[in-house]
């Protein structure tokens, strides 16, 4: 069996601050380090499950946050960005069985992470059908349309009850709670042993009870911080300026949609 990961650091339990995610900050070690052992507690779960082949793209900021001497010797790690249109879930394609996910967090619109966002914080929010888009979300429907069942998911209560919401057979492993600007976690030795074990539960499941559906039409909906910055990106072949700050976007190839948030985000 052969699977990828696509790992993020605000879903990480404990992790409440920006300072706490950004490369050059000095609380920023500790939390890149615990990000680093939830991913491996997820492949050891995946491990025990009959997995051979592991892939894991290093999704936060820079793409350089993972220490691989710490993972199995059957993981392939893809570091920093290749500017392609999967982003977070770059490498995917339709060889993979299955498509997990550790530490993400609340999408941008939403108030269950301090952190909350979708891609990046020039955003108010993005919508999809009238939906928030989390990072889950974006990148759930680049599998579905591979035909990759998403079948894992640790992170924050909120994403966590948004996952059920799409598809209450993915495991979710909900490792912290958002109130306000404060978080509640939950022991980080705790949230290895719930991970290991939400993950060899998952690829042990029926797992094409997974996939996600695709819709068959895409409205777009995104809304920035800044006026300018709409007005900018609805010259975007297809875009629409429906507000001072919103711009929309709509087309029945997900691809299509993908490829016009690379150039509106």
């Amino acid at each position: 069996m052969k699977i990828f990961i696509s790992a993020d650091i605000e879903g990480v339990t404990g992790v409440t601050h920006w300072d706490e995610t950004e490369k050059n900050e000095s609380d920023y070690r500790d939390f890149a380090h615990q990000m680093t052992l939830e991913v491996k507690a997820a492949c050891e779960g995946a491990i025990n499950a009959g997995v051979n082949e592991i892939w894991i793209k290093d999704a936060h900021d820079s793409g350089r946050n993972i220490d691989h001497n710490l993972l199995p010797k059957n993981t392939k790690l893809v570091r920093g960005w290749s500017g392609g249109l999967y982003s977070m879930v770059q490498e995917l394609d339709s060889s993979f069985d299955a498509l997990l996910y550790v530490g993400y967090h609340s999408a941008a619109g939403t108030n269950t992470n301090p952190l909350s966002h979708t891609m990046n914080t020039t955003l108010d929010y993005i919508k999809l059908n009238g939906r928030y888009a989390s990072e889950f979300l974006i990148h759930s429907y680049i599998a579905a349309y591979l035909g990759v069942p998403v079948v894992f998911l640790c992170g924050d209560l909120g994403l966590c009850n948004e996952v059920k919401n799409i598809n209450e057979n993915i495991v979710t492993i909900p490792v912290k709670e958002g109130i306000g600007n404060s978080t509640i976690s939950i022991h980080p030795q705790l949230s290895l042993e719930l991970i290991k074990n939400g993950v060899e539960e998952s690829l042990s499941k029926k797992l094409s009870e997974c996939k996600l559906e695709l819709p068959e039409i895409f409205e777009l909906e995104i809304k920035y911080n800044e006026h300018a910055n709409a007005l900018r990106k609805s010259n975007y072949p297809g875009a629409e300026l429906i507000d001072s700050k919103v711009v929309k976007f709509t087309h029945n190839d997900y691809m299509e949609v993908v490829r016009a948030m690379k150039f509106l985000l």
